[in-house]
């Protein structure tokens, strides 16, 4: 964000309109010429040769030579030598990040592999190496829970009235979230790739929010539902040893 929201919107701001496409040439133009007066006035062979290690076709050149051709207007501030330095320092920081972290997803699956009941949750839609290595760390062991109570209860995810003033009869159930917070965040992500993507969890959502499109919040909402749908799924075919199927949806 950093690199976005302070380097480019300050030296190039030009660049920002072309940031959701090809991102390691975005990079790279940070990294190698945050100068739209340079880049403007640069042989443009020399430019691509800069910003990218691979021809992509017709599209892919049209796209640097716009950028080329916008910073000549640009109205970015001028770059400095320290500036040029520390956008090398962030974009070099942000590959060695990734990469570490790619290096770690790796180790988790690598390890998650050898646990019983790894493949059954990773069969869920939604729940990938992370989510999957998250919900089993949380669970631990899926047999010591005796209900689905308890392990919603777990993620604070059960349910709990809010009554701010209001009677027992008009109180609202709200989740409690009293429990792993992290295990929420993952379940919450899976739930809103699942209600996107597979026909089991949109068809499950869309009858969710039927009536209600126009309620205020309404889709998160339904998505936190979902959520807690997720890990009572998970704790089920864990502890059977079954595989995700979209009968699960319709049970209660």
């Amino acid at each position: 964000m950093r690199i976005r929201n302070h380097l480019v919107s300050q030296f190039f701001p030009e660049l920002d309109a072309y940031y959701g496409h090809r991102e390691s040439e975005n990079l790279a133009i940070v990294k190698w010429c945050l100068n739209p007066p340079g880049i403007a006035t640069m042989d443009f062979e020399r430019f691509f040769q800069l910003v990218t290690t691979r021809t992509m076709g017709g599209n892919q050149q049209t796209r640097l030579r716009s950028i080329q051709e916008v910073a000549r207007n640009s109205v970015g501030c001028q770059i400095t030598a320290s500036v040029s330095f520390e956008a090398k320092m962030l974009v070099e920081h942000l590959i060695r990040v990734r990469e570490m972290l790619e290096e770690i997803n790796a180790r988790i699956a690598a390890m998650c592999r050898e646990i019983p009941g790894y493949h059954s949750l990773l069969s869920i839609p939604g729940f990938g190496p992370v989510v999957t290595a998250e919900v089993m760390t949380a669970l631990g062991n899926p047999h010591r829970f005796t209900s689905s109570k308890q392990v919603l209860k777990l993620a604070g995810l059960d349910l709990s009235a809010s009554r701010s003033g209001k009677s027992s009869a008009n109180a609202e159930a709200k989740i409690s979230k009293k429990g792993k917070a992290p295990l929420r965040y993952v379940l919450y992500q899976s739930a809103l790739i699942a209600t996107t993507r597979n026909k089991d969890f949109i068809e499950y959502f869309s009858k969710l929010i039927t009536g209600r499109e126009r309620e205020r919040g309404i889709k998160t909402k339904m998505r936190v539902k979902v959520a807690a749908k997720m890990l009572v799924i998970a704790w089920t075919i864990w502890k059977n040893e079954e595989v995700f199927q979209g009968k699960y949806l319709l049970q209660q």
